[in-house]
């Protein structure tokens, strides 16, 4: 079945009680397993060596509707303000080396420019023809500096993850940026906070 996300984003009145704002379940995020693991140190198979808000736990004093416990439908709690989301480096790198399992995909751009596509399973091709131009067989991160395989018009590098490549900030999670950054133009950076747990 998987583990799904849940959570909500709350915002800090002038009283200095956090309230309810937006529950996280109206943006039909359910698993994306990856993004957890990137955003929060939850579950995933990326290997994230530095998620962005991993696994905080819950504020103490959040809204009345966050779970304060954990069991088997409310664990692995998170949180970060809108303040903190709005200056993260989405290009810095999460992870100490390269994915050992997958590769990027550079194509040519409208300028002619290689430009990352995707994100792909390396292919058998593509690791057969990196020990060919290698001399041997090598895990992606074992690969030399500025390794890479041209082929099929494609070029196939490893990947240090950023949290661009796995959360882009206009992807799946734009909406709920945008919600928050909504009510922090009310609120304020600081008093608008998203609160995550998994279950």
């Amino acid at each position: 079945m998987g583990t799904y996300i849940d959570g909500l984003i709350e915002a800090r009145t002038a009283g200095g009680a956090w309230k309810f704002e937006v529950s996280l379940l109206d943006f039909d995020l359910w698993k994306a397993r990856e993004a957890r693991e990137c955003l929060f140190g939850y579950g995933g198979a990326l290997g994230v060596d530095r998620p962005l808000f991993d696994q905080r736990g819950w504020p103490e004093d959040s809204c009345d509707e966050v779970p304060k416990e954990c069991d088997e439908l409310n664990h692995g709690h998170s949180y970060a303000t809108w303040a903190e989301i709005a200056a993260v480096d989405w290009d810095a790198p999460l992870c100490d080396r390269p994915d050992g399992d997958r590769v990027g995909v550079w194509l040519p751009g409208p300028d002619g420019e290689l430009v990352l596509d995707h994100l792909v399973w390396a292919p058998v091709e593509v690791l057969d023809a990196a020990e060919e131009l290698f001399g041997e067989d090598l895990d992606l991160y074992e690969w030399p500096p500025g390794g890479e395989v041209h082929l099929s018009g494609a070029v196939y590098r490893p990947v240090i993850y950023t949290a661009r490549m796995i959360v882009p900030p206009d992807g799946r999670w734009a909406p709920v940026w945008a919600s928050m950054r909504a009510l922090a133009a009310e609120y304020g950076d600081e008093n608008v906070r998203l609160v995550v747990w998994f279950g």
